[in-house]
């Protein structure tokens, strides 16, 4: 028969104990038995739930602390020297030091998971050599085969995807991966001895163009892994895209069963077409992804049975798993929970615990035929008419408005090199001027604040006049500090998504739609049911609030047309490009009303635009030519002297560094210093004539830079740049940071700035 399984579930809680116990632990009033306890209660829970649905291959090993790409560096004892040597087992001290770093110890790097919104830590092969060194998926075996009282399907990230998501490659790439696969070799050796039938082993990076050399990489280590003595049947699992050229390859490696997205349909050849093309190997399951992993519209289950169906015209049913298209953790947990969304929206919806009654329905009607689910098929189908009937979705003229769009509405009047010349004569700035990202500390008195407003203890004007309280303080400080160009410190904003999507007509947000970003920190991405107009200006009055405390230039800050829309859940009725249009139409009209009244800095904050390329190359040039045609539509009506402003973190732009610079923005901010300026490496090849402000240090570490510190970050920028063209600020916002660590940081950030106008001097 064939069976439903899960590739991964939310880890976070239901809510978000996992965020309150790690940084309980953190801040050192939870210790670490504690914080395991949550961790138990959690995983309980997710096993429960899944079990309660009807799975039938439920994962275990998804759980983490804070990423599961760390869990995999402590699995195989790379631990980078500078965090010192690790015991047998890499302790949670050493653990956590990886992740957010330590006293004079920068952190691993964190860049973006694929296309998604997760971020992961980035493992360095500059230590070794490997080694098993940790318990942990023989740990959570055990404690799920005891919850469930049948063994779980562990989850392992591949050897390959490992080592090709990693850096510092000291040796090659094949000797990298045979000091790897011993250890390997003994983690499925001891999950097979703890009564693991089936492992889930992870390869997304096969969906992506690999070369033969990197192919050859994946033969060699299946080749070793499959005839391993004893080990247990594998489950190769790819997802986000199809294998297209790389199907070959895959299809015959020794193992029991591969993992395909059938949601994916980035463009010709789907997975579908490869299977109904070539086949599928007799021998092997197949795992096939039918239900979206990462959009939480629910599925149109007359359309992905019929794919199940046509599947199983090449494929023995008994030999299909019916699954998501990838982890759920891209996911919230529970629609159920959603008290406010409207009744016709909330219908449409499926979060991770309604995919698991699709996978269940689904799986059913393979092996009953459809006639068994054919209730379930109907009520669904009927469900999208009324959708496509619903005034809701529809707004003429926003889809008017983006139709008669001509190309001298995505140019600024001028050229960069005129402009800059009107925008420092009108702001007057010092060499090596400096800023911050734009938000300041959600202290525990602003989130306090908050939620009483929200719960109707305090009034609109109380709640208004508390923010202006913390604006006005924290305009004074900056100015007390020395910096040239001031934020608001954006108190008001949950989340720089969510703020804009609460105001923008086509949106829904949620109550408790929490995802995981990174580590504990968690974001609600909208939902853009419909189409994007704003109803009335968002900002426009606290800024100008703002504005009237100093003399400064104060930054009007906006979240820009493309980051909107990556970090939503969008609509899929629609051309991505068309929403992002619609979207930089409003943030057009808000633009526009900022430089009337009177604001001179407008930062539209982009860093969600590499996020969203495509895993192929062949497909980047099309989905970058309308993201930045999304952001010069939102920025390009204003006058040469307003200096427009984009702020990018934690992902590799050196790729993708000819669209920066047609984006047109006069300034852009970027993450530099953890990643140990290798960004910067794109600036010298390029020859970036726009100005830049390469982040001088990690917000996401605890840390306190020193002057020196950021000198030497700067010294080295400025062997790069023109001194003329560098900005000074940290490389992220500042709203998950304590006050205690911003203030010094940014005191030594100005002093900094200011030694090297002194050496220009």
């Amino acid at each position: 028969m064939a069976k439903s399984s899960v590739l991964g579930y939310p880890r976070i809680g239901k809510r978000r104990e996992l965020k309150r116990a790690v940084e309980a632990y953190w801040a050192g009033t939870l210790g670490a038995a504690e914080l395991a306890a949550a961790g138990r209660d959690i995983r309980r829970a997710n096993w429960e739930t899944q079990r309660a649905a009807g799975i039938d291959l439920i994962p275990c090993n998804d759980f983490s602390y804070y990423d599961q790409v760390l869990d995999t560096v402590c699995l195989t004892g790379l631990v980078p020297a500078r965090f010192g040597q690790p015991g047998d087992v890499v302790d949670l001290p050493t653990y956590f030091a990886m992740a957010r770093g330590a006293t004079d110890t920068p952190a691993l790097e964190l860049t973006k998971w694929f296309d998604t919104n997760y971020h992961y830590l980035v493992p360095e092969f500059d230590a070794g050599p490997p080694r098993l060194a940790s318990t942990k998926p023989f740990d959570e075996l055990a404690e799920a085969t005891a919850v469930l009282g049948r063994a779980a399907k562990p989850v392992l990230i591949g050897p390959v995807s490992f080592l090709l998501l990693g850096k510092h490659h000291t040796r090659s790439l094949a000797d990298h991966l045979r000091d790897l696969l011993p250890v390997y070799a003994e983690v499925l050796a001891r999950l097979a001895a703890g009564g693991a039938e089936w492992v889930q082993i992870d390869e997304p990076t096969l969906v992506q163009d690999r070369t033969p050399e990197e192919l050859a990489l994946y033969r060699e280590a299946y080749t070793y892994l499959g005839n391993l003595p004893d080990r247990p049947r594998l489950m190769l699992q790819t997802y986000f895209e199809a294998l297209d050229g790389n199907w070959d390859t895959v299809v015959g490696l020794p193992v029991e069963g591969i993992g395909l997205d059938f949601v994916r349909e980035v463009r010709p050849p789907t997975n579908l077409d490869l299977v109904n093309r070539h086949g599928f190997p007799a021998d092997k399951v197949l795992g096939a992804g039918v239900v979206n992993g990462r959009n939480i519209w629910r599925t149109n289950l007359v359309s992905a049975f019929s794919t199940l169906e046509q599947l199983a015209q090449r494929v023995d049913p008994d030999r299909i798993w019916v699954q998501p298209s990838c982890s759920l953790l891209h996911l919230p947990y529970d629609v159920d929970l959603e008290t406010a969304l409207a009744p016709e929206i909330k219908q449409l919806l499926a979060f991770a615990e309604q995919r698991l009654e699709e996978l269940v329905v689904l799986t059913r009607g393979l092996n009953e035929g459809r006639s068994a689910i054919q209730d379930a098929l109907e009520a669904d189908a009927a469900l999208f008419q009324a959708a496509l009937d619903s005034d809701r979705i529809h707004h003429a003229p926003t889809r008017q408005r983006v139709a008669a769009l001509t190309e001298r509405d995505f140019q600024r009047s001028a050229p960069f090199a005129e402009r800059i010349t009107a925008q420092q004569e009108h702001l007057r700035l010092p060499r090596y001027p400096t800023t911050t990202i734009g938000s300041f500390p959600q202290t525990p008195e602003v989130r306090a604040t908050r939620a009483k407003w929200r719960k109707g203890h305090l009034s609109d004007a109380e709640y208004q006049a508390f923010i202006r309280t913390q604006i006005a303080e924290v305009i004074r400080r900056q100015e007390a500090i020395g910096l040239d160009v001031l934020v608001h410190g954006e108190f008001e904003r949950t989340d720089m998504v969510e703020y804009f999507a609460a105001q923008l007509a086509g949106f829904a947000v949620t109550e408790h739609g929490w995802v995981q970003s990174y580590g504990s920190r968690a974001v609600r991405p909208p939902i853009i049911y419909g189409n994007v107009y704003r109803p009335a200006p968002m900002t426009v009055e606290i800024i100008r609030y703002a504005q009237s405390l100093t003399d400064k230039p104060v930054k009007g800050m906006l979240t820009g047309p493309v980051t909107i829309l990556n970090w939503s859940f969008p609509r899929e009725d629609l051309p991505r490009r068309e929403i992002a249009f619609q979207i930089a139409l409003a943030l057009r009209d808000e633009v526009q009303d900022l430089e009337a009244a009177g604001i001179r800095v407008i930062q539209i904050d982009e860093p969600a635009l590499r996020e969203g390329l495509p895993l192929r190359r062949e497909d980047w040039q099309e989905y970058l030519d309308w993201a930045v045609r999304a952001f010069r539509l939102a920025s390009s009506g204003v006058a040469d002297r307003t200096q427009i402003h984009s702020h990018m973190c934690y992902s590799e732009f050196n790729d993708i560094i000819d669209a920066i610079e047609a984006l047109d923005a006069d300034v852009i901010s970027i993450e530099n210093s953890r990643s140990n300026a290798e960004l910067l490496q794109a600036f010298t090849d390029h020859r970036y004539s726009r100005h830049i402000g390469p982040g001088v240090y990690d917000v996401h570490s605890a840390r306190v830079p020193s002057t020196a510190e950021i000198v030497a970050l700067l010294e080295r920028a400025s062997q790069v740049l023109d001194p003329s063209q560098i900005w000074v600020n940290p490389d992220c916002g500042l709203k998950t940071r304590g006050n205690a660590e911003v203030w010094p940081s940014l005191e030594h950030m100005v002093e900094a700035a200011r030694a090297m106008r002194a050496r220009m001097a």
